[in-house]
């Protein structure tokens, strides 16, 4: 077990009843953990993680302090998309093992009075799905329409649009002629929502896992379901080969119908309180407060993008400066937007995003443990509900990858691909991927200093990051000044100081190059946070007079200036 944490002033009984409002969904204050399979546990040696090895280290998580699991796919697969694509929604993949083993996990999460929110793939299938392989066999084949058919125009695609995975986002089928839609890989057909019977078997199987026992669904680009009739041309940018088919099916004419139908033929009137993440690239604010209204009925979060992608061009691996002032701005643009109606997912990290400690923060010795937790103290002190990605907690890097014959990811690899044959030149290309690829998100959890960090006995499907002999949980455990402890502190904070989920935000010194400032504030509770997300010393001044909650420093910060990295957390008592 963690020992308590040491840099935290718990919150009485007393002061936190008044200001939690009543019927607050129980997901308000709650904090979610996810899980990538592949990558976290590995029971039996083959190098690849599974969920034997999920419940095994439970207790981690327990400690920790987390409400949900997010589990990435577990279903069955050909793992062309690391499970992302999937041939069977009513199974679990050999790989990780057995549907005897998830009822275990739902059991043992349960026990521990945590939640399980499984990902959930239904844009598109794997290209193995039985639906696929009758759609298919022939034109008149009764679940042709099951997927996006298309004639050939010209002897070319139906439209420009390219894939997310490079490439077209079409592939011909040589037996028929016509072509199938895949906004990810070929391997990745995108399901047809307009067609009822593939809605109402989509929803029969969501249903089929809520009365297994899993607690709700984190539902991969949802807002992809709906396509503007047509399909049109998407616009060509300069230089680029194909056009951005994004305003014809991100956000599509039906999609508030499409998600209105699944909350009542899913969600409506269950026993059990369950939870629906969307995860929407490209939705506005405006849109998420519609989507995430709970009189609408429709999703109870949003998944967005906005701030992930202000250090990217064009393209993800257009890889630009990060600009403090846009990132404040950004976020406190969704802040303020679904200040009273709405909800908002908080993340640094996750499967498809780089390591944060080295995107945002600075993973030098110097600086990785308090880098880490600066950047943690800010998102976790915004409202909405905060996602920790495996190995964060321990302000785990970036790997450093220097061959392509050490990437796994399709999307990595097509790029390396497609941008050298276009006559990149093969170390700039790598360069990027040493930045910008989901690969560093994937290395092995780091469990302990010894061979493969704890991660396996075999060898693992990708490498283990060498720093794991010094960043580890075992290692973490035992010093209380960690990032760990510091991540466990926050997640205290966040289920007994009310001001962290319903407090007002108001963002302070919006301008300032090197701070992050913000307050929370309720009726009889002002929070102050206070962070500076630079390697350099910073000079502001600001009023930081108060009780002090939360610091990743040993020591209380000096006036008008905050050292290298340096976060704090305020309270003060409203007269």
């Amino acid at each position: 077990m963690l020992p308590p944490p040491g840099n935290i002033t718990t919150v009485s009984t007393s002061q936190q009843s008044p200001e939690k409002p009543a019927q607050k969904p129980w997901w308000a204050d709650a904090v979610v953990y996810q899980v990538y399979p592949r990558s976290f546990a590995d029971s039996d040696g083959d190098g690849i993680g599974d969920i034997p090895g999920i419940t095994a280290h439970l207790d981690h998580l327990s400690d920790l302090g987390v409400d949900v699991v997010w589990l990435s796919p577990v279903y069955r697969s050909p793992q062309d998309d690391n499970g992302y694509d999937i041939s069977d929604y009513r199974d679990v993949d050999p790989t990780f093992g057995t549907l005897a083993d998830l009822d275990e996990l739902i059991a043992a999460l349960h026990a521990r009075g945590m939640k399980l929110l499984m990902d959930l793939v239904v844009n598109h299938t794997s290209d193995e799905h039985p639906w696929f392989v009758e759609s298919r066999s022939s034109t008149d084949n009764p679940k042709r329409d099951w997927y996006v058919w298309r004639d050939a125009r010209d002897g070319e695609p139906p439209n420009n649009w390219g894939s997310f995975f490079s490439g077209p986002a079409w592939t011909r089928d040589p037996d028929s002629g016509q072509y199938y839609l895949h906004l990810f890989s070929r391997t990745q057909p995108d399901l047809n929502w307009e067609n009822p019977r593939v809605r109402a078997a989509v929803h029969e199987m969501m249903r089929w896992w809520l009365d297994r026992g899993v607690d709700g669904f984190r539902m991969d680009v949802v807002n992809m379901l709906s396509k503007v009739p047509g399909l049109p041309d998407g616009e060509v940018a300069p230089g680029a080969r194909f056009g951005d088919g994004s305003p014809y099916f991100q956000h599509g004419p039906r999609l508030h119908e499409l998600l209105q139908e699944m909350h009542t033929q899913v969600f409506a009137g269950r026993p059990q309180a369950v939870l629906s993440v969307g995860e929407m690239p490209g939705v506005s604010t405006a849109e998420a407060v519609l989507l995430t209204d709970p009189a609408r009925a429709e999703v109870d979060m949003v998944f967005q993008f906005e701030h992930v992608n202000l250090d990217r061009g064009a393209t993800k691996w257009d890889v630009r400066p990060l600009s403090l002032p846009a990132l404040k701005a950004s976020l406190g643009r969704w802040q303020d937007a679904l200040a009273r109606v709405g909800w908002n997912s908080l993340y640094w990290d996750n499967h498809d995003q780089p390591r944060a400690v080295s995107r945002y923060g600075d993973d030098s010795p110097a600086h990785r443990v308090a880098s880490a937790k600066a950047l943690a103290t800010v998102l976790h002190l915004h409202r909405g509900t905060p996602y920790v990605y495996q190995g964060e907690e321990l302000g785990m890097a970036n790997m450093p990858f220097d061959r392509i014959d050490d990437y796994r990811d399709l999307e990595s690899l097509n790029y390396f691909a497609e941008a050298t044959e276009q006559g990149a030149d093969p170390g700039a290309v790598l360069a990027t991927l040493a930045v910008a690829s989901r690969d560093h998100a994937r290395t092995p959890m780091q469990w302990s200093a010894g061979p493969q960090a704890g991660f396996t006995t075999g060898t693992p499907w990708i490498a283990v990051n060498p720093d794991h002999t010094e960043v580890n949980v075992e290692a973490q455990r035992a010093e209380p000044t960690s990032v760990l402890h510091h991540y466990r502190a926050l997640i205290t904070l966040r289920h007994t100081e009310p001001a962290v989920v319903d407090g007002l935000f108001t963002l302070l010194l919006p301008e300032h190059e090197q701070v992050y400032a913000f307050t929370r504030t309720t009726p009889t509770t002002t929070l102050t946070v206070a962070a500076n997300l630079s390697s350099t010393p910073a000079h502001v001044e600001l009023d930081l007079s108060g009780e002090l909650l939360l610091s990743n420093s040993e020591t209380a910060p000096g006036p008008g200036v905050l050292r290298p990295w340096e976060a704090v957390v305020v309270r003060v008592v409203n007269a």
